[in-house]
């Protein structure tokens, strides 16, 4: 299931972001908030763009508060409150002051990118991901956000799956759970 290219990358950008730079639970584990949110910010958005340049620790700290405005959007998504989720990208989108642009880089066609109101990074960030997020929440893939179900993990994800059925962050998360159910099933027998 695809939204389009580019709208898949910066939704997968804020997945990234939320999972490497917001504190929580993962797998099982705290997870603290990272030490070198330059750094962290930096792996996260690679994990999506490789060639994305790296990240100053100042500009770590304004994704990190970006990342945990974007969070409370899939939280809100997986809680049923599909209007607080649509506030929260709207005053994104507001701040953000996000304005669609056609470019064309690294041997792509024509594309439409989001740009933020002072060309910072994370006013960048924030109105790609925003307006992203407002394309999703705007269609009939709303459902498609969410938080990991798996006992004690917080991250986020987004179910580009066929059936839309994802419940969890990971394959090992849904391997933790399975095994658990297993183990379960092994001691009432």
């Amino acid at each position: 299931m695809d939204f389009n290219s580019h709208t898949d990358g910066v939704v997968r950008a804020a997945v990234a972001l939320v999972n490497a730079l917001t504190p929580g639970e993962r797998r099982g584990r705290e997870w603290p908030r990272p030490e070198g949110l330059g750094a962290a910010a930096t792996e996260g958005l690679r994990a999506v763009y490789p060639d994305h340049r790296e990240i100053t620790e100042p500009e770590g700290a304004e994704l990190a508060e970006l990342a945990a405005r974007l969070r409370a959007v899939f939280a809100a998504v997986a809680a049923g409150d599909l209007d607080s989720a649509a506030a929260r990208v709207n005053a994104l989108l507001a701040e953000t002051r996000a304005r669609p642009m056609l470019q064309r880089h690294d041997g792509e066609p024509w594309h439409l990118h989001f740009h933020g109101r002072d060309g910072s990074v994370a006013a960048d960030w924030g109105a790609s991901c925003a307006t992203g997020l407002a394309i999703v929440l705007g269609g009939e893939f709303s459902d498609r956000l969410g938080v990991c179900t798996a006992p004690h993990c917080d991250r986020v994800y987004v179910d580009v799956s066929r059936n839309g059925t994802r419940r969890f962050c990971s394959t090992a998360c849904q391997n933790r759970v399975k095994t658990a159910a297993f183990r379960a099933r092994g001691k009432a027998g």
